[in-house]
């Protein structure tokens, strides 16, 4: 598999709505994101701010990894894979604080 930028008319369909796909997820967890920052700051509710920090994470934080790492550096694949599921790891984790957690 190639780290090489496709044109996008040379891409498949598959790769644009992969893509798209992509870029809706973290573009709705980030929405939900921001609404439950809204429910921390209106309620001072620390489990909301767990929550969204939650979210970023789980969504629009791989997004934005995949994005750097295959545009800014020629590190391997495995290493892109590696850091979004960390920060999947780190999303779902405090996400199960903001649910379970001593607030």
């Amino acid at each position: 598999m190639s780290n090489e930028a496709v044109p996008l008319t040379d891409a498949t369909m598959f790769e644009v709505f992969t893509v798209v796909s992509l870029f809706l997820v973290a573009l709705f967890g980030t929405v939900i994101a921001y609404q439950a920052y809204r429910g921390y700051r209106r309620n001072d509710a620390e489990s909301m701010l767990y929550l969204a920090i939650g979210l970023l994470l789980l969504t629009l934080c791989p997004f934005l990894v995949n994005i750097v790492i295959n545009t800014a550096t020629d590190m391997a694949r495995i290493v892109t894979v590696f850091a979004e599921n960390l920060s999947r790891l780190l999303g779902l984790v405090a996400i199960m604080y903001s649910l379970y957690g001593q607030h």
